[in-house]
């Protein structure tokens, strides 16, 4: 199985060449879209130049302050951000930040990269989280480009799942200068699959320096919000869980709020509550939270929205093994934080809550009714307010933009690849 897989590794790229081509032609992407994934991409102005690569609107938006950081020591900073996503692409358009351009992500094939390459000629190559291509990173270790890799994380699942590749994550991994993981765990996987140990550095969480950096929510009284609970998040298998759960505990919370992961299983979320008799309003037909005891958010990007009006928050993806979801958006929120029991994504925030008394830990869906019962107002608290003294003892991050400065020279260096 190992060597049907390294035999059908270097056809990747090219077979994502040939969808990158189908999408363009079906006009399911920028006209500019092809050029960029070929690495055409305009050329930065004169001075330090740097190239971020980050998956998705989840991995860009949590690496904001870096680039915010980096941006802000350097006027001269031009910053090449790729992504792999229209929709990613388009929230880094809209921060207009100075100094930045940004373009879909290009193929992992030699002359593209090659291509870019010579076009940017960046001081430094940064990876967020998980997003590892052995190409990109072969070129850039040959024009003695420095690679970062912030917010790396190796959940045990993907570990195993890479260890068919071993060689070849060695040695993209063995070309790596410096990386920052999200937790030890994830560090120690890495180190297993060939990161150098030199390449380590302190541990830091993008998201939650993300969100401990942001101002003080003004968030509305506990006790207006006691009665209201949110599953953020969820996905197939679990609204069935939740729904049950609040059908029984009716007498402790009025109102659920459902946010779907992914909003196109609306019509399937909302067949699961008409078939318990509960009514429904749906933000999706434009409506908000109401008397109606089961509001339907099938829509995406407004959860800053539902978490204030609700003081508890059931975190999707942990009742069924999908890895759950951070907790650090609902703790800023002033959410008592409820989850099950498959968290590996993030195995370093829940295991700082459990030892706090942060976070409620359930072993299944069968013990959720029970649970939710024995929150009230006052159990409310005591969750968030452990909770919070971890968020507040988050860094601001500077060490990481420190190290990430210290890749680069102070005067841009001769392109090796003219």
């Amino acid at each position: 199985m190992r060597l049907i897989v390294r035999l059908l590794l270097p056809l990747v790229p090219w077979a994502m060449l040939a969808v990158a081509c189908w999408r363009w032609l079906l006009s399911r992407e920028p006209r500019a879209a092809l050029g960029q994934r070929l690495g055409f991409v305009p050329r930065p102005a004169a001075g330090h130049t740097i190239w971020l690569h980050a998956a998705s609107n989840g991995e860009l938006a949590s690496a904001r302050w870096v680039l915010e950081d980096l941006l802000a020591g350097r006027a001269d900073l031009q910053v090449l951000v790729t992504t792999n996503t229209a929709t990613a692409q388009a929230m880094a358009s809209a921060w207009g930040l100075r100094g930045v351009t940004v373009a879909f992500a290009p193929l992992d094939l030699r002359p593209v990269i090659h291509r870019l390459l010579r076009a940017w000629n960046p001081q430094a190559l940064i990876t967020v989280e998980g997003e590892i291509y052995p190409r990109r990173f072969a070129l850039c270790a040959k024009a003695k480009i420095p690679i970062a890799l912030i917010g790396a994380r190796m959940s045990e699942r993907s570990f195993l799942g890479w260890q068919a590749l071993q060689p070849v994550m060695a040695r993209a991994l063995g070309r790596v200068d410096l990386a920052s993981v999200q937790d030890e765990a994830s560090g120690q996987r890495l180190r297993a699959l060939g990161l150098p140990v030199s390449a380590l550095r302190a541990p830091c969480d993008l998201k939650a320096v993300a969100i401990a950096r942001r101002p003080a929510p003004n968030l509305p009284l506990r006790h207006s919000r006691a009665r209201w609970l949110l599953a953020a998040s969820t996905h197939a298998g679990e609204e069935a869980i939740i729904l049950d759960a609040f059908a029984q505990v009716r007498d402790r919370f009025d109102h659920l709020i459902l946010a779907p992961r992914h909003p196109r299983r609306g019509d399937d979320v909302a067949a699961l509550i008409a078939a318990r008799g509960l009514t429904l309003s749906r933000r999706s037909s434009g409506s908000m939270p109401d008397a109606e005891p089961v509001f339907l958010a099938d829509t995406m990007g407004e959860m800053d929205l539902w978490y204030p009006l609700c003081g508890v928050c059931i975190v999707g993806g942990s009742f069924v093994p999908k890895g759950g979801h951070t907790p650090w958006e609902p703790v800023r929120m002033g959410c008592a934080i409820v989850h099950g029991p498959w968290v590996d994504n993030f195995a370093g925030p829940y295991a700082q809550l459990a030892t706090a008394g942060g976070a409620l830990r359930l072993q299944g869906g069968q013990d959720l009714a029970q649970a939710l019962t024995r929150l009230n107002a006052e159990g409310q608290d005591r969750l968030t307010s452990a909770a919070a003294q971890i968020l507040s003892g988050i860094g601001s991050g500077a060490q990481l933009c420190e190290d990430i400065e210290g890749l680069f020279p102070l005067s841009p260096p001769k392109n090796p690849l003219r």
